[in-house]
Order: C-alpha cells, then sequence, then structure tokens
C-alpha cells in the first residue's frame, strides 16, 4: 500500500480523491485550510494554510509515495478590474504554495520506489476565454513548472498535471447555483454535461498509479472535449 499527501483534501476534487485512495488501502495524509474533517479509516487531516510565509509540514512522513497539490482559486473578472496584488494572491495560493511543498517534500518522494506528484491546471490555459486571465496566468506557470520538474525529476519521480474544465465542486457553485446555469455550461462542452469530483479524481488516481509507470510531464485535459473538440 501507498502513502499519499493531499494538499487541499476537505473538499471537492480532493476529498473525492481521498475516498477513492482510501477505499483501496492506501495512507492518505490530507490538509485542511477552513474546513476541518475528522480523521476516518486510513485518512488523517492536519490543518495548514499554504499562503504562509513558513509552512509546518513536519507532518510529512519519511516516505511518500504522491503529492497531489489542489489549491485553488477561480475569479473571472474583466482584465481592467484586476488589480496586479490579485494576480500575485492568486500565484502565491496555487504556485508559491506548491513550490513551497514539493521542495519540502523531495527527499521523501526519493524514497520511494514509485513515486509521483499530480497538480491541477484549467482547460482555459490552451483554450483562451474572456474574463479568466487571472485564473490562467497562474495556471499556466504550473504547467510550465510541470514539464520542467518532470525533466528534472526524471526517472525517480513522475510529474503530472490535470487540467480540467468545469467541474462541479463547492470552487465552482457560484456558477453552477442555478438549473439555468448547469444546463449553459453543460451545453459549451462536446460531451454536454458538466464534470464531477469523481471524473478528476478517477484520472489522478491513474497518474499516481503504476499503471501511469511510463507517463510524465504531461497536461491530460479531462474536459468533456472542451479543449479539442468542436461540435
Amino acid at each position: 500500500m501507498k502513502t499519499y499527501i493531499i494538499i487541499g483534501a476537505s473538499s471537492g476534487i480532493g476529498l473525492q480523491l481521498a475516498k477513492t485512495l482510501a477505499e483501496k488501502g492506501d495512507t492518505v495524509i490530507g490538509t485542511y485550510n477552513s474546513h476541518p474533517l475528522e480523521n476516518s479509516q486510513n485518512i488523517t487531516y492536519h490543518p495548514l494554510n499554504v499562503t504562509a510565509a513558513e509552512l509546518d509540514l513536519s507532518f510529512f512522513p519519511e516516505v511518500i509515495d504522491g503529492i497531489i497539490y489542489c489549491p485553488g482559486s477561480i475569479n473571472l473578472k474583466p482584465f481592467g478590474r484586476i488589480k496586479a496584488e490579485d494576480f500575485l494572491s492568486d500565484f502565491n495560493l496555487q504556485v508559491g504554495g506548491l513550490i513551497k511543498v514539493l521542495q519540502y517534500a523531495f527527499p521523501a518522494l526519493k524514497k520511494s520506489e514509485h513515486a509521483a506528484v499530480v497538480v491541477f491546471s484549467t482547460v482555459a490555459v490552451q483554450l483562451g476565454l474572456p474574463f479568466h486571465s487571472q485564473v490562467s496566468a497562474s495556471k499556466g506557470a504550473i504547467e510550465g513548472l510541470t514539464k520542467a520538474l518532470s525533466a528534472e525529476w526524471a526517472p525517480s519521480i513522475r510529474v503530472n498535471c490535470i487540467a480540467p474544465s468545469l467541474t462541479d465542486t463547492p470552487l465552482a457553485a457560484n456558477l453552477l447555483n442555478t438549473d439555468e446555469k448547469k444546463t449553459a455550461n453543460a451545453l459549451r462542452h462536446p460531451l454536454k454535461k458538466i464534470g464531477t469530483a469523481s471524473d478528476i479524481a478517477n484520472m489522478a488516481a491513474f497518474l499516481l498509479s503504476e499503471n501511469a509507470a511510463w507517463i510524465t510531464g504531461q497536461i491530460i485535459h479531462v474536459d468533456g472535449g472542451m479543449s479539442t473538440v468542436k461540435v
């Protein structure tokens, strides 16, 4: 059985992935920021604010088989209304925190025989969408970091990125809070439906597994066909 760290495991994709891995018998160490959860079978939770200047990651074990970094934000505004500090705030949450976690975890990942890292981007990096400049800036950095680290850490640690489209999670609640919004957003996708936390968590679980042992440095689009298909 493997030991995984999920940063941001209290809701949405992170919570679903924690449950998926735990049900397989893996050990999951999850973190939360403002929504604590009780420990359950194979899952333990620790508080963590990834935007803090210094992170207390002393609860990380000596050997880590996988790191999954889930913190993110969806701030959709016209470019002219976004302040520079808003971009920096998103970058600190989604990229700065990730960098701190991976640098700290690197020695423990190196001790694993099959280590993997999974991070998250968005379809909006590849597919230009209006009002997505703040989202795309940080997620574009994550895609670049994915490719650079996959080269630097090969062959011992695989690094991959999942780029979803709109997914029905608490993070996207404001975009999907009416039936009309859900229908309109579903129809924008070739598969005519909204993604679920399970759709993304299942791909993350695959990328962590030894079934994906020959996959690294990839940006994998789980987006209902939006990035590549026009119907």
